[in-house]
Order: C-alpha cells, then sequence, then structure tokens
C-alpha cells in the first residue's frame, strides 16, 4: 500500500513537472472504462463506484481522495492513471489494457475515484461477482474470463464450497470476510453455485 501511495505520488510529481512518458491520454468512453475496470483491474483495486474491494494494488479512492481535496483537476487524475497503467511496476503488469482501452479505464477511475457512493451495498450475486472476482475466474454468465484462478464454470462448485471459500480465501484468493458483508457472501455464493457451468 505504502508502495503504492509513493508510486502515485511520483507520478502526480512527472506530471506537474511536465515529465509524464506515458503518453497523453486522450478522453475515453467511461462506460467501456468502467467495464475493463471490473474485468482487469477490480480484483486487486478498491474502487467504490465499481463494487471492488482488491486489495493488492492500492485502493484508487484513498489514494485520489486527497488529491481531490487538494484542487487537482479531472484530467491530472486521468493521466496519473494512464501513466500507472503503461509505466506499471510489478506486480501489476504493464500495459494490461492498451491504447483506446487504457484511456476509457484512466477516464473512469478519474471521474469516480476518491468521490463518495450513496446508496451503493450492492447485494446482486452476479454484481458481487462481477466486480469482485471476475478478472480472476471464468465464468460465463457474468461475462468473465480471468485466468489466476479456477475456473468455476469447469469446477462446479457447490453453494457451501463457494461460501466457505469467499469467506476464508485460500491459495492466492484473499479472505472477503469483513469485506463483504455476510448478505453478499450468501449472495454470491448461490449465484455461483446455481450457474457455474451452466
Amino acid at each position: 500500500m505504502r508502495r503504492g501511495g509513493a508510486l502515485l505520488a511520483l507520478a502526480t510529481a512527472l506530471l506537474a513537472a511536465g515529465c509524464g512518458t506515458g503518453g497523453i491520454s486522450k478522453a475515453g468512453d467511461t462506460d467501456k472504462g468502467k467495464q475493463l475496470f471490473l474485468a482487469k483491474c477490480s480484483g486487486c483495486h478498491t474502487l467504490a463506484d465499481a463494487g471492488s474491494h482488491g486489495n493488492q494494488g492500492p485502493n484508487l479512492d484513498d489514494a485520489f481522495a486527497y488529491s481531490r481535496r487538494q484542487g487537482f483537476k479531472q484530467v491530472t487524475i486521468e493521466q496519473v492513471v494512464r501513466d500507472q497503467i503503461e509505466l506499471a511496476v510489478p506486480p501489476m503488469p504493464q500495459n494490461l489494457v492498451k491504447g483506446a482501452d487504457a484511456d476509457a479505464v484512466a477516464a473512469y477511475v478519474a471521474l469516480v475515484a476518491g468521490k463518495p457512493v450513496t446508496g451503493k451495498n450492492t447485494t446482486s450475486g452476479k454484481d458481487i461477482f462481477t466486480a469482485n472476482c471476475g478478472s480472476c475466474h471464468t465464468l460465463k454468465d457474468a461475462g468473465t474470463s480471468g485466468t489466476v484462478g479456477p475456473n468455476l464454470d469447469q469446477l462446479k462448485p457447490d453453494e457451501a464450497r463457494v461460501q466457505r471459500q469467499v469467506t476464508n480465501g485460500g491459495g492466492a484468493m484473499p479472505a472477503f470476510k469483513g469485506t463483504l458483508t455476510p448478505a453478499q457472501i450468501t449472495a454470491v455464493a448461490k449465484y455461483v453455485s446455481s450457474v457455474a457451468g451452466k
């Protein structure tokens, strides 16, 4: 987390000095950016608007809330995000999205990161899965194709197994107990067990 914050601060400083080397972000399609964020980024980053709770990379709401309070313009945040996509430091893969797709993700994150989200405590199993699990798991019904974790269409786990795994984690999968509410964990378990392999 500390390294992620330092990287964002460095990128901000470079951008302010006119030294960014990731290319100029062109106004991207924020709707497409949200879809791409959910598919490629949500498993590692927390972003309230997307309903994601990833903890491998920086919490993007925390990272940009301070910048917003300091008066940074949305275009500046967009450029910082775009540079981070292109100039990523492991474990984040470089160019996870490219070109217009990278512009779209940067535009979406810049639009929503660090802003309060009201009335959004999703309990739809499909939405919870897409926001928190889809970047790592394949599940046809959710339209996800992650390859970090098992392909759930092939595994076809029952509800109890999904509930246990989401709650406690295991292997490379983080535990979501304390991150998702018990109702959200139950909803995602019911959803996955009812659609996997169908």
